[in-house]
C-alpha cells in the first residue's frame, strides 16, 4: 500500500531534493514500520526526524493523516493505506 511522506523544505535535502516520498508498506504497518523503510532509502532524513533513542525529536511533529502521533501512538500509531504522513518542525517563539 502506497504511502506518502511529506516534508517541509528544510528536510528536503535530505530526501535527494524532494518534498514527498512515496513508500511501500505492508497492511497493518505503523508510524515506525514506515520510517525504517525511510531509513533504508534516506538514513539522514530519518536522523533529523528521530532522535538517538529512535523516538521522534521533541522539536518535530510527525501527523498521521489529521492526527499528531504523539496524541496517538507514537511510532506505534497505525498507516492506513494511502495515507499522507506529514513532517512539521515546532514553532516557537515569543
Amino acid at each position: 500500500m502506497p504511502v506518502t511522506l511529506q516534508l517541509p523544505q528544510a528536510l528536503a535535502p535530505d530526501a535527494g531534493g524532494n518534498r514527498t516520498v512515496v513508500i511501500e508498506l505492508e497492511q497493518g504497518s505503523s508510524l515506525g514500520d514506515l520510517l525504517q523503510q525511510v531509513r533504508h532509502r534516506h538514513p539522514a532524513l530519518v536522523r533529523r526526524i528521530c532522535d538517538e533513542t529512535g523516538e521522534i525529536r521533541r522539536f518535530v511533529n510527525v501527523y498521521v493523516g489529521d492526527a499528531e502521533s504523539r496524541t496517538m501512538q507514537g511510532m506505534r500509531t497505525p498507516v492506513p493505506s494511502d495515507a499522507v504522513v506529514m513532517v512539521v518542525g515546532s514553532v516557537a517563539g515569543g
